[in-house]
Formats: structure tokens, sequence, C-alpha cells
């Protein structure tokens, strides 16, 4: 069972207010002490599921307190371990609909983190462009592999998803940034690349990137949702086979590379290929979040957002529709 902490400070007052309220949570454990400015001081040890229930209750019940503050922390272990044991007390109609996910708070930090132009992720997006580059020069399957794993550009695409799911414009600006650098950066490198490397249209993995059909859309769609669920359980690990499926980035780069031979056609066929998947991805997440109940936490919020998610999901629609049409003409 994963655990974390939810740390919340309160006037001293509000002890008695406090434990009422904790009462009726399903919680693991709770600490409470006074520190010497005479704040409150509780750390509650709590499910990760139910994170978001207790961090919404708090800020719905304190939030206008002065020096009220919560922070999440992560718990790697505890000792004793606690107990599986089902929960006895009668739940309300909301509670036995609690989502089994990470709490909106932390999947906005990750995927914040995860969507910053940083010299970090300028250096994994030229080396993934290196790897998948040699690697479909090549035809080598697993040097391609090892470009997917590396994936600086799925944190972005999910990040623009959960950001059109809450109507957050500051995260949609800053995932849309770092893909469109991402993007850029991925098609320079790659096109000089071509420019001074042999390369052969007719290797199969390169090839195989020139060519588009509703099978792709299917598997960009599918591993858009896998991605998105797998960042609402909060275990990265479940991202590694996700990251090879949807693959944004080789189609970037066999685009930049035929582009630099001078195959345009060809490159054309790669590029739309790309977009399908960013298209699909960002699709699928926005449908999983709705699914997985991702919403603000209050309700003017929740407003703002489903207008946000409105324009997202149509805009997304629309361009799949397009991106379907060339599909036939090619197929055609």
């Amino acid at each position: 069972m994963s655990l974390r902490i939810i740390e919340v400070v309160l006037p001293e007052a509000k002890a008695q207010e406090l434990q009422e309220i904790l009462g009726g949570e399903q919680i693991e454990d709770v600490w409470t002490l006074v520190s010497p400015g005479g704040e409150l001081v509780s750390r509650i040890l709590v499910s990760a599921t139910h994170t978001e229930g207790v961090t919404d209750l708090l800020s719905q019940r304190f939030g206008r307190e002065d020096g009220f503050r919560v922070v999440l922390l992560p718990v790697e272990a505890t000792l004793p371990k606690p107990e599986e044991k089902e929960k006895k007390e009668e739940a309300t109609p909301e509670k036995k609909r609690l989502p089994q996910r990470i709490s909106r708070e932390e999947l906005y930090q990750d995927l914040a983190h995860g969507s910053r132009i940083t010299g970090y992720y300028m250096l994994t997006v030229a080396l993934s462009t290196i790897v998948a580059a040699v690697g479909l020069v090549r035809g080598d399957v697993a040097i391609i592999i090892g470009a997917m794993v590396i994936a600086p550009l799925l944190g972005p695409n999910v990040g623009l998803s959960l950001a059109s799911t809450l109507g957050e414009p500051d995260l949609a600006r800053r995932s849309l940034k770092a893909i469109a650098v991402g993007v850029a950066l991925a098609l320079a490198l790659s096109y000089l690349v071509g420019l001074f490397v042999p390369v052969d249209p007719d290797v199969p993995e390169l090839r195989a990137r020139t060519k588009i059909g509703f099978s792709d859309v299917a598997l960009a769609l599918a591993a858009g949702i896998a991605g998105s669920l797998a960042y609402t359980t909060g275990l990265p690990t479940a991202l590694i086979g996700v990251m090879v499926a949807v693959a944004l980035l080789p189609p970037l780069v066999a685009a930049g590379l035929l582009a630099g031979a001078g195959y345009r056609s060809l490159a054309v066929g790669s590029l739309t290929l790309a977009l399908t998947n960013v298209t699909c991805l960002n699709l699928a997440g926005v449908g999983t979040f709705l699914a997985r109940r991702v919403r603000p936490r209050t309700w003017w919020e929740a407003k703002k957002a489903s207008k946000a998610t409105r324009i997202a999901v149509t805009s997304w629609v629309v361009m799949l529709a397009i991106l379907a049409l060339v599909i036939l003409f090619y197929q055609a």
C-alpha cells in the first residue's frame, strides 16, 4: 500500500475541530504537536488514494485560517507495517466512489516538473535524437528502443492533457513551450544528421515511419490512455512500456533525416505520423483524466476547467479528423 504524510499547520485553537473531522476519514494514524510559536502541527498518515479527500476537506474547513498550510510528503517505508484491513465504518456514497489514484496536487506537481525547459530536458532531447537517428540509419531496433525509453517529450504532452482537464493556463503554456522547443530541437538535429550522413529510405525501420494508417491512431490512443493511467498511479516504472509504445521521437527524427537527405515527400509522411501521435496522446490523456475524476477542488475552478476541456477536446478531435482525411488520401 502506497502511503503519504499530510502535514497540516493550524492555529492551536483548531485542535478539537481537526480531531473531529479526521475521525470520519480513512486514515492510518495521526500525530499532533504544538510548535514553540503556538501553531498546531499535525502529521496524518494516509494511503495515497485517500490524500485528495483529506486535503480537500482540510482546505474547505480551514483554508481561510491564518497560517494554514498543507504539505504532502511521500513515505518510503514505515514500521510497524500498516495492516491491510477493510474499513468497517459506514461510508458515504462519495467515499464509496473514491478514485483509486494519487491526488490532483501530486499529479500536477509531477507533470509541472516534467514540463519545464531545463538544461537536462534539452540534453535528453538531444541525446535521444542522436540515438534515434543512429538507430534509424542503421535499421537497428534495439538502438531505436533506447531512444524511445529516454522519451523526453512524453511528460510535456501528458502535462498539456492535465492542463486542459484542470483549466490551468500556466501549465498549458509551460507544456506547449516544452513541446515546441523539444520538437524544434529534434527536427533541427536530425536534419543536420541527414545532411552529412548517408540515409537509405528503404531501410525497414525508416520506411515504416513514413507510412501512416489507422492502426497507428489506435496505437497512439491506447498508449495515451496507458501513459495517463501510469501517471495517476504514481508509479514511474509503469511508464517504460508506454514510452516505447507511443514513440513520439522516432517519427520526428525520421522526418528530419529524410528532409535533410532530400526525401521531402517521405519526410511529410513521418511528420504526419508524429503529429498523429501527439494528437491522439493528448486526446486520450484528457479522456483518461476525466474518467479518473481528476477535477479542480472548487466549483468555480471546475466551471473554468469545463470550458477549457471543451475547447481542448474540440481542437484535438478536429485535428484528428483532418489527419484521418490525410490517412485516407495516402492510402488511396
